[in-house]
């Protein structure tokens, strides 16, 4: 390499290594800058990030949520009635539907895909507009009284999961926190928007309904489900209550709900 070329060399490479750290230090100087999410909605509501809120309570990082930020209800709101939510929708049912697509079924019909039904299945953003998108306390006797009115719309991305589900040959697991009393307009609520063919609707017998008697139901109705010879292939809701406990299933995934928190 004759002298000339020595030095375009070294000067290429004195070039690129000064870039590389120009921009190692940008990067690193993003990285030290300060995040909006990190103060409270009380301290500073106008540097609150709502986003990095709901990322937050989605993932389990923030629990124990009493409400939504009253600074977040028109964020929540536009997420709930946008293009996101349902975004977001598919991104998990078409992952469950992925892996759904990978299980060799035995053939037995023991192979069982347990599913929520409220706000899995079903939504109920008209009581939550109602109620100020999850701001206002939780008032579960007023749910219960839009629940009997049986108008739930379904959730267009877990329909066509669930129709998936079915010609795969899985047998649909309905497991709800619903008292037995509710049965009949459960049902009706069901078939009317699209919902056939599952194999058990298992719902609760009586109790108050908070996070502990949520979870220790599902827990318990699972455990019965595997020891009467079931397999829980997939199990899918929108709250951590359906997805943690005994028996899971092989395979769990998360809806997106940011309006209320059931552990």
């Amino acid at each position: 390499m004759g002298a000339f070329s020595s030095i375009i060399l070294l000067v290429y490479v004195a070039a690129t290594l000064l870039s590389i750290s120009e921009g190692s230090e940008h990067i690193h100087s993003l990285i030290r800058q300060p995040v909006a999410g990190t103060v409270s909605a009380e301290s500073d509501p106008a540097a609150f990030s709502c986003l990095s809120w709901r990322f937050g309570v989605e993932t389990k990082n923030i629990r124990d949520l009493p409400t939504v930020p009253k600074v977040c209800q028109h964020y929540v709101a536009d997420y709930m009635l946008g293009d996101q939510f349902l975004q977001d929708s598919k991104v998990v049912t078409e992952e469950a539907f992925k892996y759904a697509k990978t299980v060799k079924l035995a053939g037995d019909g023991k192979d069982i895909w347990i599913l929520d039904v409220d706000d899995s299945l079903i939504t109920h953003v008209d009581f939550y507009a109602q109620n100020g998108f999850g701001t206002e306390i939780f008032d579960v006797t007023a749910l219960i009284n839009y629940l009997a009115q049986g108008i739930s719309p379904a959730l267009p991305e877990s329909l066509k999961l669930y129709r998936r589900l079915l010609r795969l040959g899985f047998k649909i697991v309905l497991l709800t926190g619903r008292m037995e009393p509710s049965r009949n307009l459960t049902e009706s609520n069901l078939k009317n928007v699209g919902y056939h063919s599952w194999e058990k609707l298992i719902l609760r017998e009586t109790g108050e309904w908070n996070d502990t008697t949520q979870r220790a139901h599902k827990s318990a109705e699972r455990r019965k489900l595997v020891e009467s010879g079931y397999r829980i292939i997939g199990n899918m809701g929108d709250q951590w209550c359906d997805l943690l406990g005994d028996y899971p299933g092989h395979r769990t995934f998360k809806l997106p709900n940011p309006v209320f928190y059931t552990e």
